[in-house]
Parts: structure tokens; sequence; C-alpha cells
């Protein structure tokens, strides 16, 4: 991107030639053991992997921006004759593009230690990413070296609580190309937080209709309910069967139901940019669709903020809400509202709190509120300790997003071939059945954007085609020190959808709980999700690639089974 060096092919230095075969199949490379090892087996750990010891220079000083001078080091193998080695070669032949981000093997080689010192493979980047080592050394020692106050005050150390909140909004502004004149950034706990203050602050009216996806978070879908409050009606635009919005029935929902009067019955477009289950994009150029007829626009950018670029420039979207853990692992309890000021003004705080005021008669009914626009929205005093790393780690993923794109789509496309290759050892049977959206582009270069996001949602299978429950998966990958995640993810609509359970959705009934629903079914609900993000690499996948064969071992996977059966008969 602009450096040559960050997009040249390092020197090829594959330990060991693969011959001449034509034809190659992964799968049949993956070996965890015998089908006779069953003691142990839940705890083995293959350390095969060794990485390149090379030293990055990476700045990310408060005042700076992040400088990047790496040689090109990419992850390699000492046993040329281990099949994870093999593997990795053969994947660099199919995969010749993954050796262009290099600098993201340097980077997880040395902002990402813990991952190899601990042997954790950590698969559930859209549940949080992981912090880089640096950004916390460089914000304990802004911390170790200054005093903060509470930004409330004029003293010295509010002041400069008060120049670090000031930098961070800029750094938000600037990270999502959004201009100074038309945006401000309202600091909120999360994602969660800050679609909140929209909905409970939004002029609904009876006449008013809220348009969702039906492949949201329930973050989004609680915007239905301060909706419902003041007489305004929902639609929901529904999901395909690999989720996500069709943009033509997308359009065609919001046309029937678009605004009569944008003053007298103001309508609202939340649009999700990514799903956290199905792994779909949507596009964004509907929320330029619904602002020309009228609608005020909202995008939940939570899921697609870590891994994809977009500007504020040229979307014309009145507000999107993220999470700052989900981009770059710290610090939890800080997300943000980015809102146009235009649309901010419209929206009206159904209470006050400390900070959000100048004035208060008491006892009276007279509030005037805070003279910046930003500060009538933060309720009580803003997460000021911390703001300081929302800069330093925006400027840090700016370095390496350009890069992930790629990253991923390499990992993604590998993974998801192998899997569906996978065979139970008796029966031929498949392991796994993939129901999330599958790239149907393979990225090629730096800079590219992918169609789908890095997340993988599918559902095990035994030998004889059962569904093995989510809860047994969950519980022998945690004995691999594999950290996954399964459920619904938060996103019942978009769960619903890929799981071909929409009718039985329909049939729920008030006070109905999970688990009278999942008897209702015969079944565990949900889905087992792998993500990766921006410390993922090939040593990762490899890694769940064999937990996934493992359970296609039949002796391997009773073994398994009966330690799970004996787990839970424990007591907690």
């Amino acid at each position: 991107m602009g450096n040559s060096s960050s997009t040249a092919l390092p020197p090829h230095d594959s330990p060991r030639a693969f011959g001449h075969r034509r034809s190659f199949s992964i799968s049949k490379l993956i070996r965890c053991g015998s089908p006779n090892s069953t003691i142990n087996v839940l705890d083995q750990h293959h350390d095969t992997m060794h990485l390149v010891d090379e030293k990055p220079r990476f700045s990310t000083q408060s005042q700076e921006t992040p400088t990047l001078a790496y040689s090109p080091s990419y992850a390699t193998f000492t046993d040329s004759s281990d099949p994870a080695a093999l593997a990795y070669e053969e994947f660099l032949k199919v995969y010749p593009e993954y050796r262009l981000t290099w600098i993201l093997d340097t980077l997880r080689r040395t902002d990402y230690t813990r991952l190899d010192r601990t042997g954790e493979t950590y698969v559930d980047y859209m549940g949080g990413a992981l912090y880089p080592e640096s950004l916390i050394r460089v914000h304990t020692n802004f911390l170790n070296s200054n005093i903060l106050g509470n930004t409330h005050s004029v003293s010295n150390s509010s002041r400069l609580s008060l120049e670090c909140a000031d930098e961070a909004r800029a750094a938000v502004l600037s990270f999502f190309k959004a201009s100074n004149k038309d945006y401000a950034v309202i600091f909120t706990a999360n994602a969660t937080a800050a679609l909140k203050l929209v909905g409970e602050s939004y002029p609904f009216t009876g006449g008013s209709t809220l348009v969702l996806g039906v492949d949201s978070h329930n973050s989004v879908h609680g915007i239905r309910e301060f909706a419902t409050h003041k007489g305004a009606r929902t639609t929901y635009i529904a999901s395909t069967p690999v989720g996500g919005l069709d943009s033509t029935a997308a359009k065609n929902v919001l046309l029937r139901n678009r605004p009569q009067s944008k003053d007298l019955a103001p309508c609202l477009f939340v649009l999700t940019g990514q799903s956290n289950i199905t792994n779909s994009k949507n596009d964004l150029l509907l929320i330029d669709y619904a602002g020309s007829l009228g609608y005020h626009t909202v995008m939940d950018a939570a899921a697609l903020g870590p891994t994809s670029q977009f500007s504020l420039a040229s979307l014309k979207v009145d507000a999107i809400a993220v999470s700052f853990y989900k981009m770059f692992g710290f610090p939890t309890g800080v997300g943000a509202l980015i809102v146009k000021k235009s649309f901010l003004a419209q929206l009206q705080r159904p209470w006050f709190a400390g900070g959000t005021v100048d004035v208060v008669q008491v006892p009276g009914s007279i509030v005037t509120r805070a003279h910046e626009p930003h500060e009538r929205f933060e309720d009580g005093t803003i997460n000021y300790l911390t703001l300081p790393a929302v800069t330093d780690g925006l400027r840090f993923l700016t370095a390496y997003l350009p890069f992930l794109p790629l990253r991923l789509s390499c990992l993604m496309h590998f993974m998801t071939r192998t899997l569906v290759e996978l065979r139970h050892d008796t029966t031929k049977r498949p392991i796994v059945q993939i129901l999330s959206r599958i790239s149907s582009q393979r990225l090629k270069s730096v800079g590219e954007q992918s169609d789908t996001g890095s997340t993988v949602s599918l559902l095990f299978y035994g030998p004889d085609g059962e569904l093995l429950p989510n809860s047994f998966i969950e519980y022998a990958a945690t004995k691999h020190r594999i950290s996954l995640r399964t459920g619904c993810m938060c996103n019942p609509g978009g769960a619903a959808a890929i799981l071909g359970i929409e009718e039985d959705m329909r049939k729920l009934y008030p006070g109905v709980t999970l688990k009278d629903f999942e008897c209702h079914m015969g079944r565990e609900l949900g889905v087992v999700r792998i993500s990766l993000g921006l410390a993922s690499n090939f040593q990762d996948v490899w890694k769940v690639l064999e937990f996934a064969s493992l359970v296609g071992k039949e002796a391997v996977r009773q073994a398994m089974w009966n330690q799970w059966i004996q787990s839970k008969s424990m007591p907690p």
C-alpha cells in the first residue's frame, strides 16, 4: 500500500520441497493420534511451529503515527516431516498471496507471545479481539508518567484528561474518515450502549416506522422497545437462508414504509454492517438509498469495524456504533457513537445526569443542557483513564488493517474447504456442516476488501448423521485449549435463518424460555462459531482442523464424550 517492502514477496525459504504432486488433500495430513489412543488425548498440545526470531521496531507514541520497519519473515517449521509443516507448505503453494501478509506474522510473534506461551488457540475474535502487548506497555507507561483527573474540572490533571479525550475523539474521526465539521464522537460503554442512546432519544411518533434486518444483534432489536413505547411500528427485512439482506428485497421494504413526513413522523433504518453469526456483509449502499427516501440511518458496525475499512466521507450514514475492544482488544468498557451533528440535534434525551447539563433547577423543572452536543449524551464521567489507549489502539490498527482482509481470505478459504472434506473414520460421513455464508471471492492483493467476514458457524455430526450437542463440542475444544464460542450469539434472527427454524421462531409465546424452545425442538439450539482476527495465523487454523478431525475418530470421540458426561454429573 504505497510501501514496496510491504507488498513484495519475501524470498522463498520453505523448509522442504513438496515434490511434483498435482493434487493434494489437506485433510489427509491431519493426524492427531491413532483411533486407539484414548489416554491423555484431551490434553495433547503440539508445539510444532517455531517462528523466525526477528525483532520488530514499532512505535506507538501518543503524539506520533506508528512506524513500521520490518524485514520479510513469516511462520516456518523446524520439522519438515510434521503433517502441519507439509500442510503449511502446500497451503503456501495454493495461496501464495498469503506471503504478502508476512508483517502480521511478525506482529503475532512480538505482540501476541502469550498465545504460543500458553498454548491457547484463540478463535473467538468476534467475541472480542486480543490486545497487543505493546499497546498495554505504552498505555501503562503513560499512566505511570502522568496524573489524570476527572474531566469535569479545571485543574492541571483534569485538563490533561480533557486533552486526551479530545485527542481520542479526533483519532476516532480520523480512523473512520469523518469530518470534524459534520460528525461528533460520543463515548459510551460499548456499541450496545451507543445503539441504546439512539433508541431512547429518537423522536418516534405514532406514524413512525423502524426498519430492521432480521439478521441483527439483540442490541439492534432492542430499539424496537423504544419505538413501540412511543407508538411507532417495527418492520423487518427478512434474512436470506445464509444470512444477511437481499438488496432488492430490502429496497422494497424501505420503499413501502418510506416516511410520509420526515418532520412529523420520522422513520429510522438500522443496518447491520456485518452479521456476527452468519458471516454476511450487507450492502452499505442501502444506507444511501434509505437516506434518499427520507429515513434517518444508523449502522451497527461492531462486527464490521475490526477487519474492514470503510469511510464516512463517502457513506451517507447518520450514525454508527462501535466497540473498541472488538477492534483491538483494549480497553473494554469503551465504545462510541459516531454521529452527524445534524442528526444529534434531533435526538431528545429522556433524562439527564451529571456531566450532561449546565444548570438544573431544584426543586423545579428547568434544565439547561451542556453546551457541547456530545456532552449531553455522555452520562456521568467518561472513562478518561483509558481514552489514551483508544488513540494508540486506532493508530496501531491503522498500520495493520490493510493487510488483514487478504490474510483472512486465505485462511478462511483454506479452513472452510478443508472442513467440508473431513469424514468420520467409520462411516465416511461428513463431520461438520457449515451454515454461515462462504465468500464468493478470493482476495489476491493487499488492500482488497472481502464480501464476507471471517466467521464460520457450523454444526458437528456423529458418524451416523446425528447432531452432536454444541455443549459437548465446546467442552472438548476447551480441553484442547481452543477458545471458540457456541450458541445463538445474541442474534436470534440470524441463527434461526441459518438453522432453518424460522417457522418455529414464529410460534414462540410470551414468557417462553430458551429451555422451553430447546425442549420443543428436541435439541440444543445455536451453532459452533469460529472467528478469526488480527493475530490469527495458519497455526490457529491448523489446530482447529486437527480438533475437528479428532471428532471424526471413533475411539477418540468416545473418550471425549465419556469425560463430558462425567463432568456433567460432577458438582459445580
